[in-house]
């Protein structure tokens, strides 16, 4: 390495630069699924589908399904080559997926690009997530996580908005090509993202060693049950990303409402992982997760009796109200999921957070498929799944904390192991 290419590595970054970039690093995801939203019936009608079809979230459930599958491969690569080239390679690959997403003739392979589109976003979530595990631990991490995931939801409020404009002006495809610019600008602002990978936590690429890894998180019981609980609250929130186009345009009749319904909802989670910093700082992070899906079970069995009440079509200001108070509940909770599922596994944390990520998106992505395979008419199948993942989601973390709920804080792990290369 040249000593200029050093110098840019080790370039200590301040804080607010630190958690802009991340932020936008682990948005290329989100950004890859919620600009295209607004295409749907333009989708439709261009491939001759009907108007009702559910055959377009398909690019929506295959692209999560890239995402989740190939995390398992990235994990092993940047704790062995560090953080840095993992997240290069998969800044060519999301490229290449969504260039060929914007030439594809046919749906068909439209649905094979956006699995190799997927298969490039997992890397950015592995090394993001890799990185904060890197510098933080405990309730620091829960806290450095809350503050990326902010900036992050900040993509799902102008992305169909933006997606939405370009319609205006240009065909579909134009919200894949947005993609195309997207990687280009992050992969040049990254290059001042320093290598946080400790030379000490190398792993060999080989059988022995990443099976081995692979088996101390999934046998580890803290980061197991959490792990699972972030899994069914995953399948749900998949759910809804897939189906909201058509909850909101089709069963409510509000198509040309739909970027600005969407946004208002990602809002409310932002402002709601914001709070979500400060309640760990004071009650801490497993507190936190406790108490949140406490109410998340008892607002949603509200939720679900209301909307059976209304034949599974309540109002659209009930809808908006109860989609709100869950989805700001999933906000506070998938930070403090990840964060204490990583906590026991700094020694391994690519590895870890690929396996957690593989079968967390995995897992939820189908179980999310299964959810909008039984939407109808009315919005029953997603208020169904609030309450039954959530109770699910309640006994994994029950299961993990060994039914000692609330615990003290300072019964909690330390918040701090390694030194930030930030100030």
């Amino acid at each position: 390495m040249t000593s200029s290419a050093t110098s840019v590595e080790h370039r200590r970054l301040s804080r607010v630069h630190f958690t802009a970039l991340l932020s936008m690093i682990m948005a290329m995801g989100a950004l890859a699924i919620d600009m295209m939203l607004p295409a749907f019936d333009d989708m439709r009608e261009h491939f001759g589908l009907a108007a009702d079809s559910t055959q377009v979230a398909q690019v929506v459930t295959t692209f999560l399904i890239g995402m989740a599958l190939a995390q398992i491969f990235y994990g092993p690569l940047s704790d062995r080559f560090g953080r840095k080239p993992v997240l290069y390679a998969g800044f060519v690959i999301y490229g290449l997926g969504a260039l060929g997403a914007v030439l594809a003739p046919t749906l068909e392979l439209v649905l094979v690009s956006r699995f190799i589109w997927g298969v490039g976003a997992a890397a950015p979530r592995v090394v993001a997530v890799s990185i904060v595990r890197d510098t933080y631990a405990g309730d620091e991490m829960s806290k450095a996580m809350s503050f990326i995931m902010a900036v992050f939801l900040m993509v799902p409020i102008v992305a169909p908005s933006i997606g939405a404009a370009l319609l205006l002006i240009f065909p579909w495809q134009s919200v894949f090509a947005a993609g195309v610019v997207f990687v280009a600008a992050v992969a040049a602002w990254a290059r001042v993202l320093p290598e946080t990978l400790d030379p000490d936590n190398r792993l060999p690429i080989d059988r022995r060693a990443i099976s081995g890894a692979a088996r101390e998180v999934l046998t580890n019981r803290q980061t197991f049950g959490y792990m699972m609980a972030m899994t069914m609250t995953f399948a749900v929130f998949s759910s809804y990303l897939a189906s909201s186009e058509r909850i909101f345009g089709e069963i409510y009749g509000r198509p040309d409402q739909f970027p600005f319904i969407f946004g208002a909802l990602a809002a409310t989670m932002g402002v709601a992982i914001l709070m979500n910093a400060t309640l760990v700082e004071r009650i801490g992070a497993k507190r936190m997760v406790h108490l949140v899906l406490l109410t998340y079970v008892i607002a949603a069995s509200a939720f679900w009796m209301v909307t059976a009440a209304a034949g599974g079509r309540p109002s659209f200001v009930f809808l908006m109200v109860g989609m709100m108070a869950m989805l700001s509940l999933h906000a506070l909770l998938i930070p403090n999921f990840n964060s204490i599922a990583m906590l026991p596994m700094g020694h391994i944390a690519g590895t870890a957070s690929a396996v957690i990520g593989t079968i967390s998106l995995a897992g939820g992505a189908f179980l999310g498929a299964v959810i909008d395979s039984r939407f109808t008419d009315t919005v029953s199948p997603i208020v169904i799944a609030f309450v039954l993942f959530g109770i699910l989601a309640l006994g994994f973390v029950a299961w993990a904390d060994r039914g000692r709920l609330f615990p003290r804080r300072n019964s909690e792990s330390p918040s701090v192991v390694t030194e930030p290369r930030i100030r």
